[in-house]
């Protein structure tokens, strides 16, 4: 019978003995065509004098030798010269039954997977998330072990510290940051130990990542550079890593027109070294890996600023009054997201305080913008012990000047503990909740006022009385209001909430606060804010 057009080829398979000694004992024909040696020139010599003879092969064949010698299968992908070239071979050795030739050795040219089903699965592996940590690791699994036997991600130090999105610049050194880094055979705890995450490198200029980044080109190296050797010399296990590998390609990450960093990519001596096909395929896994890194730098560095703009929204230390318990929780809409949610505690004279809760409409730049404006504007005329009635009106005003006709509400209290009542007023807003230790909790009737910036002029204010041990509750819509829940519906649910958890005896403040926005928040499209206040005269 024919054969079938995609059976197995075993055309390129060669097969040969050796002694227990390493030497030819026999050399077929398919050995000749397969390495070019003639059997006269091959019998009877060491076959570490023969084939084996790359940087750290020799060591190679005598643990072929050993294993087989102790009836165990030995196998590997090596760098050798063949009839018409060089190239990686799959060598297998076996231990051979009865007198004479002790082990046979198959031998084929192999080739590593670095074709375009590799670099498909590749690209479905990474960029999978926008987390910078995660995504290194995903694009470092997909490069270990199937294209190297050792990968690390450089990303310069710039980007990540000060975000300079700029080209590299001619110089001596570089500094960088590495990402990660993984190596055949070890856990990830060790490699951690040896290549450790997130370490702060420079670069010299002898260096093939530098030079990687530098000319923005891939560099092919059969040694690391000194200072890199000694620096990883220097850690515990240090010496038997940087002696294990004998072909190195550094390539560089480059994305929207910036050199990012580089990926280092190692191989051992006993896997083939770096060739035209190896250094296309990196190319093309860099270029995807950058892409996917710079999302995720990018994507970081909006959380960082996102988040960094959240804790300015939170009030400082506030200095409340004696005699007057606060507590609050503010729940942002994402860690990436800005929301336009505010609040502000100010202690004033005579064991008063002012409670004020602001919510600019919106999301992003101009949300906060128009939040820091109102909350640092709100936070000032409380201070100088204005009137929450005035506080409103002079806030409506400021925001009717603002670019944009920005929308946005406002509530504002004054709790007065001697006196054991608060003066209100709203622009706008949801109306504040009371609750009372007797687990009776009531939504207060305030006139409910225009939104600010409507520059309506006057805000009219109500006075409400106190009981012992009742707490007022000033909060944003994001904490009632939801895609599946009314305003309505969520006011009185949070009545009903406050009532209960506050008429519990011994309950604190601060864990009402925690139990009430777990109980009502869903968590969706909008910040979440809820001050509670309560006299304890």
């Amino acid at each position: 019978m024919l054969p079938r057009r995609r059976a197995p080829d075993l055309s390129g398979l060669a097969a040969f003995t050796l002694d227990r000694d390493g030497r030819v004992d026999s050399w077929p024909a398919t050995a000749e065509r397969l390495f070019g040696h003639p059997a006269h020139a091959v019998l009877g010599r060491d076959l570490r004098d023969v084939l084996m003879t790359g940087p750290g092969q020799r060591e190679l064949a005598s643990e072929a030798l050993a294993e087989v010698t102790a009836g165990r299968v030995w196998t590997a992908t090596l760098a050798m010269d063949f009839a018409g070239g060089s190239g990686p071979v799959a060598i297998r050795c076996e231990p051979l039954a009865g007198p004479g030739s002790t082990m046979l050795v198959i031998a084929q040219h192999a080739s590593l997977v670095i074709g375009s089903g590799w670099l498909r699965h590749a690209a479905d592996q990474i960029g999978t998330t926008l987390d910078l940590p995660r995504t290194a690791r995903e694009i470092l699994g997909v490069s270990v072990p199937a294209f190297a036997d050792a990968a690390a991600i450089f990303v310069a130090e710039r980007l990540l510290a000060a975000d300079e999105a700029v080209r590299h610049r001619t110089g001596p050194t570089t500094v960088v940051r590495r990402l990660g880094a993984r190596l055949t055979g070890q856990s990830a705890a060790v490699t951690d130990d040896l290549l450790p995450p997130d370490e702060v490198l420079v670069l010299s200029g002898d260096s093939p990542s530098f030079r990687a980044m530098e000319t923005n080109g891939p560099v092919v190296s059969e040694r690391l550079d000194a200072e890199t050797a000694a620096r990883i010399v220097r850690r515990p296990g240090g010496q038997e890593l940087t002696s294990r590998y004998a072909s190195f390609l550094a390539v560089p990450l480059a994305a929207r027109g910036v050199v990012l960093g580089c990926m280092t990519f190692g191989r051992a001596a006993s896997s083939p070294r770096f060739g035209p096909a190896d250094i296309a395929a990196a190319d093309e896994l860099a270029s995807r890996a950058a892409v996917c890194i710079d999302n995720a730098r990018l994507y970081d560095r909006e959380r960082r600023s996102a988040v960094a703009l959240q804790q300015g929204m939170l009030p400082g230390e506030s200095r409340v009054p004696a005699g007057l318990e606060v507590a609050h929780r503010f729940l942002p809409v994402g860690l990436s997201v800005v929301g336009g949610d505010w609040h502000d505690i100010v202690a004033l004279p005579g064991g008063r305080a002012a409670l004020i809760v602001g919510d600019a409409m919106g999301h992003g730049p101009e949300a906060a913008a128009v939040m820091v404006q109102l909350r640092t504007a709100a936070h000032t005329l409380a201070e100088l012990d204005m009137p929450p009635g005035e506080v409103v009106s002079k806030l409506d005003r400021m925001a009717a000047s603002l670019p944009g006709a920005p929308f946005a509400t406002c509530i504002a209290a004054v709790v007065d503990t001697v006196e054991s009542c608060c003066v209100i007023a709203a622009a706008g807003h949801p109306p504040p909740v009371v609750a009372g230790p007797d687990a009776v909790a009531r939504v207060l009737d305030l006139p409910a006022g225009l939104p600010l910036g409507l520059g309506t002029g006057s805000v009219e204010t109500t006075r409400v009385t106190l009981t012992p041990g009742a707490a007022l509750a000033l909060y944003t819509d994001g904490l009632v209001e939801t895609r599946t829940r009314s305003l309505e519906d969520g006011i009185t649910a949070l009545r009903d909430a406050l009532g209960a958890c506050l008429g519990r005896p011994g309950r604190t403040l601060d864990s009402c606060c925690e139990v009430v926005t777990q109980a009502l928040c869903e968590r969706g499209d909008d910040d979440v804010t809820l001050v509670l206040a309560r006299s304890n005269r």
